[in-house]
C-alpha cells in the first residue's frame, strides 16, 4: 500500500512511501484486539479502593440483645453490616487488576489496529518536523494545517522529541508518542493516526519480529 508524505502544512511533497503489508495490510484479529485493548485498561486501574468490614469498625462489642424471645433475628453486634453504621460485606479490597498477555499476540493486536486504520483511510504519514521551542500554538498549526484540529490525533515519532511532546501536552484531543511506544487502545482511540516518514522503520521493526 502506498500512501503521499505530506509536509506540516498539509500540502503533499510529491513523494510516496510503501507501507508493510505485513503490517498495516493484515486480516485484523478482533478477538486479539479485544485482550490488548482489556490489558490496557485494567492496568490503568490503580486497584486502591476499600471499604471498611465489621472487624474494622469502631463500636461496641456487647451483644445489643439477648438471643431468644424477641421475636426478630437474632443479633450480636452492632458493627453487623445489616446495621445502619455496620461494617459492608463482601466490601472491595485492594488488589492488582493487570495481567500478562503472550507478546506474539500483542504483536498481532497492533498490527490489527494499524490495519483498520489504514483501511479506513484514518492514517497519515508527514515529513519529520522539529518545533525551535515547545510553543502550543505550533502544534495547533501543524493541526490545522491537516485538518485535525476538532478530531482525536495520534502522533507517532521516531524518537523522543522534547519540544513536539511538550507543544502538545495542553492539548486534550492529541497525543505524542515515540514508534515503541504505540499500543492498541491508543491507535483505535484516535481518529487520525499521523506517522512521521522516520518513525515507519521503526514501527515495522518492532512489529515484524
Amino acid at each position: 500500500m502506498k500512501v503521499a508524505v505530506l509536509d506540516i502544512t498539509g500540502k503533499d511533497t510529491g513523494r510516496q512511501v510503501e507501507l508493510s503489508s505485513d503490517v498495516f495490510g493484515i486480516e485484523p484479529n478482533n478477538h486479539a484486539i479485544y485482550l490488548d485493548v482489556k490489558q490496557y485498561l485494567a492496568n490503568q486501574r490503580q486497584g486502591t479502593h476499600k471499604s471498611k468490614e465489621r472487624a474494622e469498625i469502631a463500636g461496641s462489642t456487647r451483644k445489643i440483645k439477648k438471643q431468644k424471645g424477641t421475636g426478630t433475628a437474632r443479633a450480636g453486634s452492632i458493627k453487623s453490616g445489616v446495621f445502619r453504621g455496620g461494617g459492608r460485606m463482601f466490601g472491595p479490597r485492594p488488589r492488582d487488576y493487570s495481567f500478562k498477555l503472550n507478546k506474539n499476540l500483542k504483536r498481532l493486536a497492533r498490527k490489527s489496529a494499524l490495519s483498520i486504520q489504514a483501511n479506513d483511510k484514518n492514517l497519515v504519514v508527514i515529513e519529520d518536523f522539529n518545533f525551535e521551542s515547545p510553543k502550543t500554538k505550533n502544534f495547533v498549526d501543524v493541526l490545522k494545517a491537516l485538518e485535525i484540529e476538532t478530531k482525536k490525533s495520534l502522533f507517532v515519532l521516531s524518537n523522543e522529541n522534547a519540544n513536539v511532546y511538550l507543544s502538545s501536552r495542553n492539548l486534550k484531543k492529541a497525543k505524542v508518542v515515540k514508534a515503541s511506544e504505540i499500543n492498541t487502545y491508543g491507535v483505535l482511540n484516535a481518529n487520525k493516526v499521523v506517522i512521521t516518514e522516520s518513525s515507519l522503520e521503526g514501527i515495522n521493526t518492532n512489529l515484524s519480529k
